[in-house]
């Protein structure tokens, strides 16, 4: 599917330039903290502003620029997913999960489907449509706290934000930068607990290497195969010479960026017969040694209708496991959440504009 060519939506940024062309540079950073402020419910209980202000962005600016179109829970309770609707009729999804601290993790989308068209994943069969704006990958954290201050029966606090939404953040770079900037600057969010996964998009992570405006968030890589010739089978939008490009910024990475706080990961999709066998993890381990990561999370596969795949045993798993572990490398396994909701990993799709989800009914 193409690219929508439809124009994004107007920014609350570009809105608010355009009403108060004249305004000082403060004012702006006033509209990102106004999102936030506890208890406000609209431009109306923004008292930072004039009236006359409040009511020119009461009249022209949306408090949000996304709607809720369709909302479900899990059976453990632990899982939320909510389809969005844009300005402009298009629709995409954002999960709430609880974590380890009795708190929540919001997994949050960057694009209107996906062009990066991995094999085993719900969200590349869509296509692109367009990328979200800095606005809408905004409001998803908003939309969550909104969700949970009117559930008092829940933890409030949501600790962690992770992209792995919905499309391929870094193909949307300065959106997803801008976005996360205004979280750390409006929130008590830490850049360590903000983390940006990437199938490996080559260009934009040179960027981010100098990019002195580039929050200091995590990044995990999806590679899913060290070897390039199934690595390209899996992931088709691969580059040529991609894991040897990889492996080299990987150890750039480590030395300009990482530590103990900001360290690499490498997350690793397992495919029972395609890319979880003994003698896939030896080369999977010895690939990693070279790169100077030190962490791998496996992710056993979440089914997604119309996928030939199938999920790897956890004994499958259990032994992958213990050879890349032999190498040196510390390998977590991440729990699945939300299946029963097609809100886990890989799972994230939704219709054409207008529809809120094809598994709605």
């Amino acid at each position: 599917m193409r690219s929508s060519s439809r124009a994004h939506p107007r920014t609350r940024r570009e809105h608010f330039i355009a009403l108060f062309p004249s305004a000082p540079a403060f004012r702006l950073k006033q509209v990102a903290q106004a999102l936030f402020q506890e208890g406000a419910e609209g431009w109306q209980d923004i008292t930072t502003f004039p009236a006359s202000m409040r009511e020119a962005l009461m009249r022209d600016v949306p408090w949000m620029s996304v709607s809720e179109a369709a909302l479900r829970e899990s059976k453990r309770g632990d899982t939320f997913k909510a389809v969005l609707k844009t300005a402009d009729g298009l629709v995409f999804e954002t999960v709430l999960m609880a974590n380890a601290r009795d708190q929540w993790t919001v997994c949050v989308s960057s694009q209107i489907g996906c062009a990066m068209r991995c094999t085993f994943c719900a969200t590349g069969a869509m296509g692109l449509r367009r990328s979200l704006t800095e606005d809408e990958i905004v409001d998803q954290l908003r939309f969550w706290r909104v969700f949970l201050r009117s559930r008092p029966h829940l933890p409030e606090r949501i600790s962690n934000v992770v992209f792995m939404g919905m499309g391929e953040p870094l193909a949307n770079y300065e959106n997803v930068k801008s976005a996360i900037r205004t979280w750390l600057a409006c929130t008590d969010l830490g850049p360590t607990h903000v983390t940006v996964s990437t199938v490996g998009v080559l260009p934009q992570m040179e960027a981010l290497l100098t990019d002195r405006d580039w929050p200091a968030v995590r990044i995990a890589i999806s590679l899913h195969s060290a070897d390039q010739k199934r690595r390209e089978e899996i992931v088709p939008s691969t580059v040529p010479d991609f894991l040897v490009k990889l492996a080299d910024w990987s150890r750039r990475y480590v030395q300009i960026l990482g530590n103990r706080r900001h360290h690499l990961t490498f997350e690793y999709t397992l495919l029972q017969g395609v890319n979880d066998t003994e003698e896939v993890a030896r080369g999977l381990g010895t690939f990693i040694r070279k790169t100077g990561v030190k962490k791998l999370n496996v992710i056993p596969w979440n089914p997604v209708s119309g996928k030939a795949f199938a999920q790897s045993t956890q004994e499958r798993i259990d032994r992958f496991k213990a050879v890349v572990s032999s190498f040196g490398i510390d390998v977590t396994q991440r729990h699945s959440m939300g299946e029963d909701i097609a809100a886990a990993c890989g799972q994230l799709a939704t219709a054409h504009s207008g529809d809120p989800s094809p598994r709605e009914e």
